[in-house]
């Protein structure tokens, strides 16, 4: 057949790069190629470009598990992000098998031939279709046209430049300029003390504030860890120890929140010397009800200590000619406005999927161990953690589906998918917090049970178990 591949990989971000890089050391046997929208590989990290773009979690937890992190800086910018996944794709010599500038439009299984097609365009509107038996979707869950953007009051009255992160001009001169940062969120609290160095003015602007921590950006534990044992065995124990802390610090949010939030407001008025934590830094939720921020090394909170830069927590009014009116009737003058207020979410990538060209809606759908929907065929999606590293997640979903492959090929089963067996079990949203853009797109996303195997624990040890130690037969999963 033409154009058939084994599997076919959706994205050639940290996840498809990831999965591709596990069939290679784990299933070899098998072949596969990548569709990628884009002209690059490297999704999120590719794709911004604003000032300071870097990870919120430590890269030994956020990089892959199979290739160590050498650099010692722990929460790495796109750059260095971008040259880890480079160095894993030339590794595994997988870049040859990414189709580029191609965008998966529509995907649809054949019951009968249990065969994916995948319907394409590349970037002369040209259509092709490829083939699979199976399918990973590794498309993120956010749209890479366009960010969200609030329908600002007065907006067109403003005569300044207005900017979303998600499209950022490469020529932009922000030096001396009168910089409002509108947001609370990992965008935000990344940008400001990064532009500070150059503004002459830079003020966080939020509607309500968001948890940030400070953590040191080198690891004096990895490095001692590093100074005694071997590259592969450090980057173990430092990637061990660095999940058991995570899990441990969102446990007690979780057991204890008033005593967390305590903790954590009163770190931050320690990194912030005089400038009062109180509104600016105490949230009105409990912790990891939204997610956690980080600053590295407090960056944010030492801009803010040394009096480059503001945070003003006050709602919009409107906008006018030379800056924004706040609902206090203060006034912050601006030259440039940068709305990092948010993502538009997306599901598979905002392409149309069906069986026996039948629609298939995934926001009908539960999620089978947090890697496959309810009804879908030889389909696996790969989503990571709203509690930690992504990466933790969509490294355990790749050994899931070596070990499912290696017992299909074993069985000589061509075929999966999972069925909810139990029709009084109670569904809930799929995503655990409360954040204003996952609350916006809800309804586009799948759902997940009360009890295992449909129901999210957010918890990397718990998963390791199902995932690497469990069965992969069990009476919710049909395999022919």
């Amino acid at each position: 057949m033409k154009n058939y591949t084994d599997i076919i990989i959706i994205g050639a971000g940290l996840s498809g790069i990831g999965s591709a890089c596990h069939l290679e050391r784990k299933n070899p046997e098998k072949s596969y190629i990548i569709i990628e929208a884009r002209d690059e590989l490297g999704g999120t990290w590719s794709l911004f470009k604003y000032p300071g773009i870097r990870s919120d979690s430590d890269m030994y937890t956020f990089g892959f598990s199979f290739k160590t992190w050498d650099n010692p800086k722990s929460f790495a910018d796109a750059p260095n992000i971008l040259k880890y996944l480079n160095e894993a794709a030339n590794e595994y010599n997988i870049k040859d098998k990414i189709r580029y500038q191609t965008k998966v439009v529509k995907a649809n299984f054949d019951t009968y031939k249990k065969i994916w097609s995948i319907s394409t365009k590349n970037k002369n509107n040209s259509e092709e279709i490829f083939y699979s038996r199976f399918l990973f979707s590794c498309t993120g869950y956010y749209n890479y046209d366009e960010g969200y953007t609030p329908n600002y009051n007065g907006i067109n009255n403003f005569e300044g430049t207005v900017i979303h992160p998600q499209n950022w001009p490469e020529d932009l001169d922000y030096k001396g300029k009168k910089v409002v940062v509108i947001g609370s969120g990992a965008t935000a609290v990344t940008i400001v003390p990064e532009m500070a160095e150059k503004t002459s003015e830079i003020t966080m602007l939020q509607r309500s504030p968001t948890y940030v921590g400070a953590f040191p950006n080198n690891d004096k534990y990895a490095k001692f860890i590093k100074k005694y044992f071997p590259k592969k065995i450090a980057h173990k124990l430092i990637r061990f120890k660095n999940i058991f802390v995570q899990i441990l610090f969102f446990q007690a949010c979780k057991i204890w929140p008033m005593h967390m939030k305590k903790l954590l407001v009163n770190a931050a008025q320690k990194q912030l010397g005089d400038f009062p934590a109180k509104p600016h830094f105490e949230p009105n939720y409990n912790p990891w009800d939204q997610r956690f921020c980080v600053a590295p090394d407090g960056d944010l909170f030492k801009a803010i200590r040394n009096g480059k830069a503001n945070v003003v927590t006050d709602k919009i009014d409107s906008l006018d000619k030379n800056g924004i009116k706040l609902s206090s009737g203060k006034k912050l003058e601006a030259d440039i406005i940068i709305s990092a207020t948010g993502l538009k979410l997306l599901a598979f990538g905002g392409s149309k999927i069906s069986i026996d060209n039948k629609d298939y809606n995934p926001s009908d759908a539960v999620t089978y161990k947090g890697l496959m929907l309810s009804g879908l065929p030889n389909c696996i999606f790969f989503a990571g953690y709203t509690n930690a590293s992504w990466t933790l997640k969509s490294d355990l979903t790749s050994e899931y589906a070596s070990r499912l492959f290696k017992l299909m090929d074993k069985k000589d089963y061509k075929y999966f998918v999972p069925q909810v067996k139990d029709k009084s079990m109670n569904i809930s949203p799929l995503l655990n917090l409360n954040s204003t853009y996952i609350n916006r797109a809800s309804h586009l996303f799948p759902k997940q049970g009360s009890k295992l195997p449909w129901k999210l624990y957010q918890n990397y040890f718990l998963d390791y178990k199902m995932l690497r130690i469990n069965k992969i037969k069990d009476k919710n999963l049909i395999l022919n």
